[in-house]
């Protein structure tokens, strides 16, 4: 599976009608997280202050807690490990967003879960993993992209732009959940424009070797 370009991400996230909806285009791209992981999140487990230790977590700067559980909506993380992904200003800003949409309408009721049914469906109900299939499809429509964008990409397209930004593979690794160094390789896919780069990079023979004039 191909990652998501930038490009589609943002196409995709311009097409979003509500706050929730560009929170979750926001997690799986600029978070990495899995529709599963997505899905699973509580409100308690979104750490968005710089200094959370008033909610007694001492690590520092905004982070999600990402978990297993056994969830009424059938969401499920595949890594049997929790961790803590740490997560940057647009995430915040989307989460802080969504936050006030939410309060808007349920005010402080809804389901303990952080992404709820905020206009069909069972209203404050949890979103379920196949709305978040099924949302990414209505915004590769919507964004007449040339082909269809899964959530799987947008986890691609983390764990690539992590690596294009000059992470590690450890680091990739830690962002994405996983326990084993070489399952980070298949989300390592480089940016088009990085190739390019690279290809210039290599020196012309006459560089290498004067021009070869006599």
């Amino acid at each position: 599976m191909d990652r998501a370009s930038d490009d589609e991400l943002v196409s995709m996230f311009l097409e979003c009608r509500c706050a929730r909806d560009r929170l979750v285009v926001v997690l799986l791209g600029r978070a990495g997280l899995r529709r599963g992981q997505a899905a699973g999140l509580r409100r308690s487990d979104c750490h968005m202050l710089p200094d959370s230790r008033a909610l007694g977590c001492d690590y520092k700067g905004p982070h999600l807690h990402v978990r297993r559980r056994d969830n009424a909506n059938g969401a499920w993380s595949k890594s049997r490990a929790a961790w803590i992904q740490p997560v940057d200003f647009l995430v915040v800003q989307a989460f802080d967003q969504y936050i006030d949409e939410r309060y808007e309408l349920l005010g402080a009721g809804g389901s303990d879960f952080l992404l709820v049914n905020l206009f069909r469906g069972e209203i404050g109900a949890p979103m379920k993993p196949e709305a978040i299939y099924e949302l990414f499809e209505r915004l590769t429509r919507r964004a007449k992209l040339p082909r269809a964008v899964v959530p799987h990409m947008a986890r691609r397209a983390f764990g690539s732009n992590v690596s294009d930004a000059g992470g590690r593979l450890d680091e990739v690794q830690a962002l994405l959940g996983q326990k084993n160094p070489e399952s980070a390789r298949p989300y390592v896919i480089p940016d088009q424009a990085r190739l390019r780069e690279a290809v210039e990079r290599v020196p012309s023979p006459r560089e290498l070797h004067g021009r070869g004039e006599r």
